[in-house]
């Protein structure tokens, strides 16, 4: 079957019944790409852009970023502030917004915009092309996506297919050339622009690899 990656497709994954055990998206520590490319940054305002069990925006506040995390689903953002709470987190430096991000406008600019694996209702390059737009000028768009391949299925597929042999549409995975395509030379200088396989932990104590994108980019003063 094929997803629509919908508000209800998303709160129907959140829910208590949809396995949400070890080795699942809710209880993933950070994305350790998010670590590396970020490590040379100052802290200032960031959005995770699908923030899921927000387990990047917790890493980024307790770092000294002051964070919009941003998903689509309520039950996830209730996942998200019970884990920022357990680890000392309340109200500010976080802040947590329920929205579609296809059509949601923060209304300010951010020093860092980052995104890892979202899988939002519109073409993922449209996507980023939106995204980037709320990065101010000097600031640094991390872009973590999945370059799913024919074979993904099974014990290789990607988290959020729970599974159960879920196929992703077309538009759902990306390639680096896409992403680095999408990014104007003039606007944006590329720092990063990696593919990577990696192996984590999946449900039913399966492993899982990932096939990874990372693009890292600085908006031009």
């Amino acid at each position: 079957m094929t997803h629509s990656f919908d508000r209800d497709y998303w709160q129907r994954h959140w829910q208590p019944t949809a396995g949400h055990g070890p080795g699942s998206m809710a209880g993933n520590p950070p994305n350790p790409y998010l670590a590396r490319e970020t490590a040379g940054l100052a802290p200032g305002t960031a959005l995770d852009a699908g923030c899921g069990a927000g387990a990047e925006a917790i890493w980024l506040a307790t770092r000294g970023w002051r964070v919009t995390a941003v998903d689509i689903a309520a039950e996830a953002l209730t996942r998200a502030a019970d884990r920022a709470s357990a680890a000392g987190l309340t109200g500010p430096p976080i802040r947590w917004v329920q929205a579609d991000l296809t059509d949601w406008e923060p209304g300010v600019g951010f020093d860092l915009v980052a995104t890892h694996y979202a899988h939002p209702a519109m073409p993922h390059l449209a996507f980023y092309q939106r995204i980037g737009g709320w990065v101010a000028a000097g600031g640094t768009l991390l872009i973590v996506g999945h370059l799913h391949t024919p074979h993904s299925g099974g014990h290789g597929q990607a988290p959020h297919s729970g599974g159960h042999g879920h196929h992703h549409p077309a538009e759902a995975t990306v390639t680096l050339a896409d992403i680095t395509a999408g990014l104007d030379v003039a606007a944006w200088e590329i720092r990063t622009a990696e593919e990577h396989h990696r192996a984590i932990p999946g449900p039913g104590g399966h492993t899982v690899t990932l096939h990874d994108v990372v693009v890292r980019a600085t908006r031009r003063p």
